[in-house]
């Protein structure tokens, strides 16, 4: 038996107000969408979604991770997820980047590989009043899959098409589309075939399904196939209302529906791009003891602007504060830094215990020089010991917000808050670490950091 032991969906604290959109470019908007934060990609998404599934399910020995979104091309994201998110190096870690299918491909090749952890993450925008940017969700999820589930998997079907409907040049902003009418008229066919051959092979009716979930980017086939289903069956993805997550809409849905699903449930799974995959899952008594997990680690939404939306997309160039260019980090010095620069590993002193961060070779507090263990800072939440407002830093978003932070049991280390965009700090204040993007070089080179967030109460 396979199936998916744990799972965790990862919604950045952004939320842009679609009425506020439509008061700047025409048009009309309801409700509001997640968007990745300045030093937010695919990637860090990833790892907060990875993080948090894997700390309820078991090992692994493979990542599969899929964005259409990569921060790099040829140069392997999914190893800079699997680094960050604490793996060790004999996990082998794979990207599926490009494609919008990759999301299902990355949960297939999960399955069929056993005891792996599927991430899918995105960010999702277009030119300013386009359908994705209206439309879109940044979101990730990740699945461990393995042996001991709490939904097992039942069966799967697929089929693959050939048609030029959805398309972007890489390194553009503006995904281009043909009329909806094709959309429909090739899709509705496809998650029709698709459904009648997943249920045929589970021997199922769809009056027999539970839970059903849904994934295209083409709003009227996604309307059209949603008709072979009863309301009660497609809830639990209509209540949350997040938008079409792109790669990762897939695996966020199939959490949505975890998380209503009791067990014994049926949960249907079916995306739509570039041809259709459909997932039979049956929800297993382990899952009333292992508690919900999709939404959990989802910190409460703080509006952000259309100015400051563009401007983190680049969509709408801002003067930048006054300082010499950002120097992209070395990669030698980067590699030999990499537990501290991608697992937060401090250097906790033999003579006095005390954790140095970064890692030292003397210690701070009583000057040893020998005796140091690597300490794991990840799940370690903190304390503002003192802040202050940067407005000469090379974060995109001024000012930032540096702080210096205690950290229980020792430690103390100064860094950039994120996710603090018009929050009153205090001493005192609650935080928690997260990795985030430091900046980009001229170059393209990505700066990987640790930050500090503030502190949920989930996590304790």
């Amino acid at each position: 038996m396979v199936g998916i032991e744990s799972y965790a969906v990862y919604l950045p604290v952004p939320r842009l107000d679609r009425a506020d959109v439509a008061r700047v470019i025409g048009g009309r908007g309801k409700g509001v969408r997640p968007v990745a934060s300045y030093d937010e990609d695919a990637t860090t998404m990833g790892v907060a979604a990875a993080r948090a599934a894997l700390r309820s399910g078991g090992g692994v020995d493979s990542l599969w991770f899929a964005t259409t979104r990569p921060a790099y091309l040829e140069k392997s994201n999914a190893a800079t997820v699997a680094a960050a998110a604490g793996l060790a190096a004999e996990v082998a870690a794979y990207d599926l980047s490009g494609a919008l299918r990759g999301g299902a491909g990355a949960l297939r090749a999960g399955l069929s590989a056993g005891a792996s952890v599927v991430v899918a993450s995105d960010v999702r925008y277009g030119l300013p009043g386009s359908a994705d940017e209206a439309e879109g969700a940044d979101a990730a999820a990740a699945l461990v899959v393995g042996p001991d589930p709490i939904a097992e998997l039942v069966g799967t079907a697929s089929l693959t098409s050939e048609f030029l409907d959805r398309w972007r040049i890489p390194g553009e902003v503006r995904t281009r589309t043909w009329e909806e009418r094709f959309g429909v008229e090739e899709y509705v066919p496809l998650v029709e075939r698709v459904v009648d051959d997943v249920l045929g092979r589970c021997e199922l009716k769809r009056e027999q399904i539970d839970h059903v979930v849904l994934s295209t980017p083409h709003a009227r086939a996604r309307a059209s196939a949603r008709r072979g289903f009863e309301a009660a069956q497609l809830a639990a993805t209509d209540a949350a209302a997040l938008g079409y997550a792109g790669a990762a809409d897939l695996a966020v849905g199939l959490a949505l529906a975890l998380d209503a699903a009791s067990p014994g449930d049926l949960v249907l799974a079916v995306s739509a791009t570039d041809g259709a995959d459909a997932f039979v899952f049956r929800v297993t008594e382990r899952h009333a003891t292992s508690g919900r997990s999709g939404l959990a680690d989802t910190p409460p939404g703080q509006p952000v602007s259309y100015g400051d939306f563009l401007n983190w997309r680049g969509l709408l160039p801002r003067e930048p504060a006054r300082r010499p260019d950002v120097k992209p980090p070395v990669p030698p010095a980067a590699r030999r830094t990499a537990s501290w620069k991608f697992g937060f590993v401090a250097a906790q002193c033999g003579s006095c215990g005390y954790r140095n961060l970064p890692p030292r070779q003397v210690c701070l507090r009583c000057s040893a020089s020998e005796g140091f263990e690597p300490v794991s800072m990840v799940d370690v939440p903190g304390r503002i010991a003192t802040f202050t407002d940067d407005w000469l830093s090379e974060s995109v978003q001024l000012p930032a917000r540096v702080v210096a932070v205690d950290f229980e049991g020792s430690g103390r280390f100064e860094c950039e808050m994120t996710d603090a965009v018009g929050r009153e700090l205090a001493i005192g204040d609650r935080v928690s670490p997260t990795f985030r993007l430091a900046s980009v070089a001229a170059n393209g080179v990505r700066n990987y950091v640790w930050k500090v967030r503030p502190h949920l109460e989930e996590e304790d």
